[in-house]
């Protein structure tokens, strides 16, 4: 994925031809400008390298963030469940849980209590499914939030993540 070339106010240019193409030959006006960003490393047989840009990422919206963790909670609860269904339809397959219902009813049997049906059902396995889904969406949001707060608090003191940018050769 290319991005467009900036031109000298900052904003992407759509029709500007990217890389060697653009280097061609000489250029007049404010296309001839010098991009602020632009690589003073090796330069290629046919013009110049890639454009290379040094960014620093200060403050993270925490709003922002909470959203997306919300949203990533809530679509992992999801593939938690679908992955609990698939467990359990296996377990249930193979007859673990009857054996499992069989043992607890040997035991209670034995012990003077009469206990008269299955002890591992589908709707205890789902219900503690959800419930620790749940649990995991609250403490998830929570966590990508107060990571964010941290993060910003940290890079007002360090000055933040810094990232370089750069063109494909």
């Amino acid at each position: 994925m290319h991005a467009a070339p900036a031109q000298p106010g900052g904003v992407p240019s759509a029709t500007a031809p990217v890389g060697p193409a653009r280097a061609a030959g000489p250029t007049s006006g404010a296309a001839a400008a010098v991009q602020p960003g632009a690589a003073r490393g090796p330069v290629k047989a046919g013009g110049r390298g890639p454009r290379r840009a040094r960014l620093q990422l200060r403050h993270i919206d925490t709003w922002s963030a909470f959203k997306i963790s919300l949203v990533l909670s809530i679509a992992l609860f999801f593939i938690w469940m679908v992955a609990v269904g698939v467990l359990y339809g296996v377990l249930s397959g193979l007859g673990v849980f009857d054996t499992l219902n069989d043992l607890f009813g040997q035991l209670g049997t034995a012990s003077g209590s009469d206990v008269g049906g299955s002890v591992i059902t589908p709707g205890i396995v789902f219900g503690g499914a959800a419930v620790i889904g749940a649990i995991n969406i609250v403490l998830l949001t929570s966590l990508g939030t107060v990571g964010t707060f941290i993060y910003n608090l940290c890079s007002d003191l360090v000055g933040g993540l810094e990232v370089t940018l750069s063109e494909r050769d």
